[in-house]
């Protein structure tokens, strides 16, 4: 194990990274001036040990914190809704955001709309909509993640689930992420290898599609490159040994640079996961590592240069096109990542509802090669069918 693997690093928040810093909530609520919090997590911790006694810190500190405990996989508006109204019976002035990415994009969105006056929709990432927010009315956020995947904790939106359009919509505002980080692998020993696979697996792609996307943002490069080394490195070992610590902490620091690196954008394997996520109620992470090699083959033309960076910093031999998709099939098969969507139980029959929801999907719009709606209905097809 490597001699510390505890630091402190404001990249692009303030991060409290390292073995048994959830000690220190109590410490991070005041540092914030947050006095009555709300915990927001998800159904599946609610019981869990790691909750209990964050929730027993706090109350023996002096910090009465109440939890919020029903927020589903790919959360919807009930969800933050539901959260809203525990937040105001507490008469809480802060949140505390723990878990996968569903719940911490639900205690952010609540800790946003908890002094907001106009829909959440008014909010969603276009244009300049996030101006319309009264930023007195955004309140303070702790992160906590449980899981090494969306990175959600260092990230300035919300993903929710529009239930009247079946949509996933991306809620942001630049004082949505959270004040401070802390990045406890200990939290995450005890995820199954299957999630471990899925979570590990979409921060990968959130580098790759980060780095594979046009436009000048040398810091966001460098950060998916060395994520991808670290996934490629130590996402294998959490998955072969969950209590791997060092292993852990890696991840969970991949997990923050890749959502850090694609504020330069992302491509078609988000801009197809969401509406799939939304329609048939996927895992995420899971469904991003089913559709990577399907768009790296529809974008082979446009990133052939860039993969053969990413194949230099793997150390593979071989830095080709097709090298690196053979090297990323093989990859996910070590993870038992399946081979298609239809393993998945998504079937074709709303491909052409997945290609117009993809083609709406903002996450596209910097994808390496132009994208329709047709295109995306095509690179779905192959993926449910396995056609690559």
């Amino acid at each position: 194990m490597s001699a510390s693997l505890t630091g402190k690093w404001s990249y692009p928040t303030t991060v409290w990274a390292g073995p048994d810093r959830i000690k220190e909530l109590p410490a991070a609520c005041r540092a914030l001036n947050i006095i009555r919090p709300l915990l927001v997590t998800d159904r599946g911790l609610k019981e869990t040990p790691m909750v209990r006694a964050a929730l027993e810190a706090n109350n023996k500190s002096g910090l009465p914190t109440t939890l919020f405990a029903d927020v589903k996989g790919n959360p919807a508006l009930a969800d933050v809704d539901k959260g809203l109204k525990a937040y105001r019976d507490h008469g809480a002035d802060g949140v505390i955001a723990m878990g996968g990415g569903s719940a911490l994009d639900v205690g952010k969105a609540i800790a946003f709309m908890s002094g907001q006056t106009r829909s959440i929709w008014d909010f969603e990432d276009v244009g300049d909509w996030w101006r319309r927010a009264d930023v007195a009315g955004i309140a303070s956020v702790i992160a906590i993640p449980t899981t090494a995947g969306t990175g959600s904790e260092v990230g300035r939106a919300a993903v929710i689930v529009n239930d009247a359009t079946h949509e996933k919509k991306i809620i942001f505002h630049p004082k949505m992420m959270p004040a401070i980080v802390i990045s406890d692998p200990l939290l995450t020993v005890g995820l199954p290898p299957a999630v471990t696979a899925a979570t590990g697996m979409d921060a990968f792609v959130h580098c790759f599609e980060s780095f594979c996307a046009p436009g000048f943002h040398p810091p966001a490069d460098g950060m998916a490159l060395e994520g991808m080394r670290l996934i490629a490195t130590y996402l294998p070992r959490a998955y072969r040994d969950g209590a791997d610590v060092e292993a852990r902490a890696f991840m969970l620091a991949a997990a923050s640079m890749g959502a850090a690196a694609f504020q330069k954008g992302l491509g078609a394997v988000h801009a197809l996961a969401h509406p799939i996520g939304a329609l048939y109620d996927t895992h995420h992470g899971l469904t991003n590592a089913v559709l990577l090699p399907y768009v790296m083959a529809h974008n082979r033309s446009a990133i052939a240069d860039r993969l053969a960076i990413i194949a230099h910093v793997l150390n593979l031999a071989d830095a080709s096109f097709d090298a690196m998709l053979a090297w990323v099939v093989a990859f996910r098969r070590t993870l038992g990542i399946p081979g298609s969507l239809r393993e998945m139980n998504v079937s074709d029959d709303r491909a052409e509802e997945i290609g117009r929801m993809a083609a709406q999907d903002p996450s596209g719009a910097t994808n390496p090669l132009p994208l329709d709606a047709a295109i995306l209905t095509s690179i779905f097809r192959n993926a449910v069918a396995g056609r690559l």
